[in-house]
């Protein structure tokens, strides 16, 4: 117990390097084991996730059909009766108008003119500042997080989807969308559709004709498992709805007739009974019967206590699509694609052998150049072996967190090598300068030069740090891999490389 008292650094520094090993290289434990196979795939014998010009992919830039009137005098108290007014007059569902009391803007998801808006707000008493094409931050943002949900729920490693300013301003935003690996039709299918999940009951009406009426939709579910099959093989989506909605359901299926002996497994659509349809942006995607156990749940009442049922689909491919539409959300506005292209990861499986040829001769030669400086193999080693242990940190850290590795990225390894290996050089001149005769010599000529090693990262830290803040696309990822590099190194590797020198300088250890 006492030796990992005193040389608890080079313990912490093992137990990293062990742990980033595993992630790294371990089937199904790093974040890009979820990438439906990527890993065997791909042929990489590393969990890591690479960016479009290590992997190659798809590039998507679209952009968000709505107009927004600034400058409108929205408060709590009057926001619901201006959408209602601006839908009623415009001709718009309801759910496509947004007025938000926090920026004072009214929005509308359809394109519609600019001029019909500002007459419709006048017309009602408000005063517009400006109508543009285009919609808030907020809603914006919105969709950057529902399409990144969408892309994470399928499992495609290493996506990024950001808002894009171009240098016309606020009405000329774009919305990013990269996924390596994968070819434009697949993405565009994927993220393109707004996602609305509805279940409408369709049943007979007073006057004889067929009614439709929604009776759930997607963002009243409060839990979605994974989709599975039934005993007959069909699949399907177990889905908890929220108390408040299971108690309308519950009223909505008995008030229609669907819990009624006529209801209950009868389905004749198009052509009449009552049946529930599962519809996706509008479009019916499966109809089924009203089964006899949920018919008698919900007539005895005990839906509500336990509000989970079954959204049925053709296949295991729409349970999947409407799996992921219900758990990310639906897009508040349509998004259009401007422009795609695809990204040939030709390049790509040349440079990745080479950097490793690279990085290994890179260790070699630093190796080599330690050796020359100062002679003697126990000071060269243990400095080549704490430089490669900070990198397997740092991807293991990539491995686990998902991170894309782009050339930017390894742009930032670079520099972190470089820093570190000065780093420990400052720290051997410093503590053999002179014959090193007892541990409190060495640990005091060991802090003079760690004082200088955290000076100097501290000033790195502060260099980078508007980099990796700012949205100025490559360089953050630089900045953000420099900056972690720089605090591994002076909490972890630099104090456990002075725990090592100081075991073979000093002989009172």
């Amino acid at each position: 117990m006492s030796w990992f008292r005193e040389n608890w650094r080079i313990a912490a520094l093992v137990v990293l390097v062990v742990a980033s090993s595993v992630a790294l290289f371990a089937p199904g434990i790093g974040a890009s084991a979820n990438t439906s196979g990527q890993q065997a795939a791909t042929g990489d014998p590393t969990n890591l996730n690479y960016g479009l010009e290590l992997s190659g992919g798809v590039r998507l830039r679209t952009t968000v059909t709505g107009v927004t009137a600034d400058g409108v005098s929205v408060t709590p108290d009057n926001e619901g009766e201006i959408a209602t007014r601006i839908s009623t007059a415009l001709d718009v569902e309801r759910g496509n108008v947004r007025a938000r009391p926090a920026s004072g803007s009214v929005e509308v998801y359809q394109n519609v003119s600019t001029s019909s808006l500002r007459t419709t707000l006048e017309d009602a008493g408000y005063s517009p500042d400006s109508v543009r094409r285009g919609v808030t931050q907020a809603t914006r943002d919105n969709i950057v997080s529902i399409i990144g949900s969408k892309i994470d729920a399928t499992g495609l490693g290493g996506a990024e989807v950001k808002d894009i300013e171009t240098s016309a301003g606020a009405q000329a935003h774009y919305i990013v969308v990269e996924v390596p690996g994968q070819n434009a039709s697949q993405v565009q299918s994927l993220i393109q559709g707004r996602g609305q999940v509805t279940l409408d009951a369709y049943y007979p009406g007073s006057n004889g004709t067929n009614v439709n009426a929604t009776v759930l939709r997607g963002d009243e579910l409060v839990e979605v498992d994974q989709p599975k099959r039934d005993r007959n093989g069909r699949p399907f989506v177990p889905v908890q709805l929220s108390a408040e909605a299971a108690q309308r359901f519950t009223g909505d299926m008995t008030q229609y007739g669907f819990t009624s002996q006529a209801g209950i497994s009868n389905c004749r659509f198009p052509n009449g009974g009552y049946c529930l349809l599962t519809k996706l942006d509008g479009e019916e995607v499966y109809n089924a019967s009203m089964g006899p156990g949920l018919a008698r749940t919900l007539s005895s009442g005990k839906f509500v206590n336990s509000p989970s049922f079954r959204i049925t689909a053709d296949s295991m491919t729409a349970a999947r699509n409407l799996q992921v539409n219900l758990q990310a959300g639906a897009l508040p506005a349509e998004i259009t694609v401007q422009n795609s292209y695809y990204v040939a990861p030709s390049f790509a499986q040349k440079y990745k052998p080479l950097s490793l040829v690279t990085g290994l001769a890179a260790a070699i030669a630093v190796a080599i150049m330690v050796l020359l400086r100062y002679g003697e193999p126990k000071i060269a080693i243990p400095m080549v072996f704490t430089a490669l242990a900070e990198v397997v940190i740092l991807l293991g850290f990539a491995s686990v967190s998902g991170l894309a590795l782009d050339l930017s990225h390894l742009a930032g390894f670079i520099a972190v090598i470089g820093t570190g290996v000065d780093d420990l050089v400052i720290i051997a001149d410093e503590v053999m300068t002179e014959q090193v005769s007892s541990s409190r010599i060495f640990q005091s000529r060991f802090r003079k030069a760690l004082w200088v090693i955290g000076a100097a990262a501290a000033t790195t830290i502060l260099a980078m740090s508007p980099l990796a803040v700012l949205s100025l696309g490559d360089l953050r990822g630089f900045a953000l891999v420099t900056i972690l590099g720089v605090l591994i190194g002076v909490l972890v590797t630099r104090p456990a490389y002075g725990d090592v020198l100081r075991r073979l300088l000093t002989t009172d250890t």
